[in-house]
């Protein structure tokens, strides 16, 4: 830390110190609990007992002041003095006196020694502080691998000594200065001011198609906007304004249905168009139109009002709510409907555009958004009765995408499709094994639309496939429950398996010679079941993650449930690298199946979870990637894996670094994580993005292009790095 960012924390603390003491001045227990915000109360009692320095039971500024400084300006044997007496539970004394004198003595704090039940009794609490799950011989092995590191005269304690000569910490002089940073307030924090990075000239490179086509397309607006307003010139301003808008509406809510045909997307994606025209943006650009859709659509409907209210004031003969909701002027190409269509158009507009926000997808209310964007055919039928010209510009799309319409409702009603298996995983997530057809064909990362009536009759929800290509029989789905329509597919399964439970005596005593047979073809575990429901299948589409096996070095980065493009995408490397065995010698080696669209030279998978319990989903897909690898050389591997896990705690925290310290440990003497059971070490917090990628870039293995699927503020914070290091980034929308 600086002098600056010193002087600014202290006197945070100062004012915090105020704020919290009350009126007493002193911070007891409680207080200090509740201002350190620490899961687990073991830490916060330690630190309390080590700056309560006359052992009054609470700390005054001065005792907090003094032993902060300790922290922050001490020297590197002063730090782990700290951290020892905080490991050294036998030692209840607190700091009788902060300073170096005091800090050489060893015995003044307690035993002076760290025995294997007191380094079990700090580890268990580092395991609660990072929301990690262990079983208690799990503990055991930790505990023993980190304190035989320690204690090398094998006393069967670890003094402070063997702490520091250990050099336990990879930095001692960094890490644990760092380690006093856990009381340092978020927005204390300075954001430095750089040059916006939308007038980067990286930005600009990497997003040159998409940018030439918004230039292009506002080019278009504007053009059409000048020559209707010309056209109108002689009815006055606010006729020119509503006839501007209006000539821009027929374009945009024709161009806005183009953005949607996903089938001719999904088709143009395979041909050269891709390279010159932003395919794999057409949901952003969706967006973009939308909201240009309700713009004019506002600006259109002001000018018509201002120009019924210039047309009264001249000659009078109607008041405004007849021009509004009458057909009396008789304005409109058909029955004079302009007004009264315009009006439901507005409200219409304005409807889906409220109900497609953010806040209502993302907060669990999806159907809201599903139903009222299906009011765009009403939007359509009604623009055709509202404007003269609209139909020009809307037949040839909309024939295509009537057709696009009636082939998925054909395809999907013809190949009615059946859940075979069903598997309730950890964190509320249903992964369904769906009975996959002959002429059924999709590319790694495509995506469905899927129909199960059981759930609901009239509902269609997208996901992505899951499993490779190259497994005819089934395709995969993981749906994560966030909403109405997920949450009761989940608890349908999960109520389906309580019954079977629960009936499975009554049916044996019934039959139960056939019924035993039953049960094991239909129940494989308590959330692990066959099954045979019906489901309908629109699909498959394609997504930005058919240009995987075209680039030469891959990132593939996915939070959460966003792993699942990547899970089909890992499974189809696991078939196209097949290992080869000699059958007259042991040699082996990995032989690439021959595809003209192969171009990977590497492949980086990095999987960020919030809990240890998401990495179960697909742990054992990614065992069978590292088993497939298991001979190679690290250099030398074609896929690399990075595991991260953001409520561990990471190894600059004071309150992490013998947890790190010993899974790292325990980690190289089984070769196995302790928290997956991955050969790959699962990294605690979340990554360093500049270091990942400038890691990357170095390795030279050709361009690089970054897969991400997740929550889309992550996405802005990998694009900007992506944009500093020249790689092409591309986003998954499911």
């Amino acid at each position: 830390m600086s002098l600056d960012e010193d002087t600014r924390w202290l006197e945070w603390v100062t004012k915090q110190f105020g704020n919290i003491a009350g009126d007493d001045k002193e911070i007891d227990l409680d207080e200090f609990k509740t201002a350190l915000k620490v899961k687990e109360s073991f830490f916060a009692e330690r630190f309390f007992e080590l700056f309560d320095s006359d052992g009054s039971r609470s700390i005054s500024l001065d005792e907090l002041l003094k032993a902060l400084n300790l922290l922050i300006h001490g020297s590197k044997t002063d730090k782990l003095r700290f951290l020892f007496q905080v490991y050294d539970v036998d030692g209840q004394l607190p700091f009788k006196d902060i300073s170096l004198i005091h800090l050489s003595n060893p015995d003044s704090t307690g035993s002076g020694s760290i025995d294997p039940d007191e380094l079990r009794t700090v580890l268990k609490s580092c395991l609660r502080e990072s929301a990690i799950s262990l079983p208690e011989e799990k503990l055991d092995d930790l505990t023993l691998a980190l304190f035989e590191s320690a204690d090398k005269d094998n006393s069967g304690s670890i003094t402070f000594e063997e702490l520091k000569a250990e050099d336990l910490f990879n930095n001692p002089v960094s890490t644990v200065c760092d380690a006093a940073n856990w009381l340092k307030p978020p927005e204390m924090e300075q954001k430095k001011r750089n040059t916006p990075r939308y007038l980067t000239r990286a930005y600009w490179q990497n997003n040159s198609r998409k940018l030439l086509f918004l230039c292009f397309y506002c080019l278009i607006n504007v053009l059409l906007f000048i020559m209707a307003m010309l056209q109108h010139a002689p009815g006055g301003i606010w006729l020119m304004l509503a006839k501007g808008c209006g000539t821009c509406l027929d374009l945009n809510c024709t161009f806005i249905m183009v953005l949607m045909l996903r089938r001719c997307l999904t088709w143009l994606r395979a041909t050269w168009v891709v390279r010159v025209l932003p395919l794999d943006q057409n949901i952003l650009l969706h967006h973009i139109v939308g909201y240009a859709i309700l713009i004019f659509t506002i600006g259109h409907t002001m000018a018509h009002v201002m120009n019924f209210g210039r047309l009264i004031q001249m000659d009078g003969r109607y008041h405004m709510w007849e021009y509004l909701l009458t057909t009396r002027p008789g304005i409109g190409w058909i029955y004079g409907t302009a007004s009264i269509t315009g009006v439901v158009l507005q409200v219409l507009i304005c409807l889906m555009v409220v109900c497609s926000s953010t806040f209502v997808r993302r907060s669990g209310h999806f159907e809201v958004f599903y139903w009222t964007h299906l009011s765009y055919v009403w939007v359509w039928i009604l623009l055709i009765v509202h404007c003269a010209n609209f139909w020009k510009w809307f037949v040839v799309p909309g024939i295509v995408f009537i057709v696009e319409k009636l082939v998925g409702i054909a395809v999907s009603r013809m190949s009615g499709q059946y859940i075979i298996e069903v598997n309730l995983l950890p964190s509320k997530v249903t992964h369904l094994v769906i009975k996959r057809p002959p002429f059924f064909h999709f590319k790694p990362g495509d995506f469905i639309y899927i129909n199960i009536p059981v759930i609901a009759k009239y509902e269609w929800h997208p996901f992505t496939i899951s499993s490779a290509p190259e497994q005819q029989d089934i395709m995969w789905l993981h749906v994560r429950s966030m909403g109405q329509w997920t949450n009761r597919l989940y608890e349908y399964f999960q109520s389906e398996s309580q019954t079977t439970s629960t009936k499975r005596l009554t049916a044996s005593l019934r039959n139960r010679h056939h019924q035993t047979q039953t049960l094991i073809t239909a129940k494989l575990s308590e959330n692990h079941r066959f099954c045979n429901i019906k489901c309908y299948v629109d699909g498959p589409y394609g997504t930005p993650t058919r240009q995987i096996f075209a680039s030469e070095h891959a990132v593939l980065i996915g939070a959460g449930i966003g792993i699942t493009p990547f899970a089909s995408i890992l499974q189809s490397i696991i078939y196209r690298m097949r290992k080869q065995n000699c059958p007259n010698c042991s040699y082996s080696w990995c032989a690439t199946i021959k595809d003209s669209e192969m171009n990977l030279r590497k492949v980086d998978f990095i999987w960020i979870n919030r809990d240890q319990k998401s990495f179960e989903w697909f742990v054992s897909l990614l065992t069978k990637l590292e088993m497939d690898q298991a001979d190679e050389e690290p250099e030398g591997r074609f896929l690399e894996m990075h595991m991260y896990m953001t409520s561990a705690l990471s190894k600059n925290d004071m309150k992490a670094i013998g947890l790190q310290m010993a899974l790292d440990l325990l980690a190289k003497k089984e070769k196995r994580d302790s928290i997956t059971g991955l050969r790959t070490r699962t990294q605690p917090g979340r990554p360093e993005w500049r270091k990942v990628f400038q890691k990357v870039s170095e390795e030279k293995k050709g361009k690089v292009h970054v897969f991400y699927c997740g929550s889309p503020a992550l996405a802005k914070v990998i694009k900007a790095h992506c944009e500093q290091f020249g790689f092409s980034f591309y986003k998954e929308n499911f």
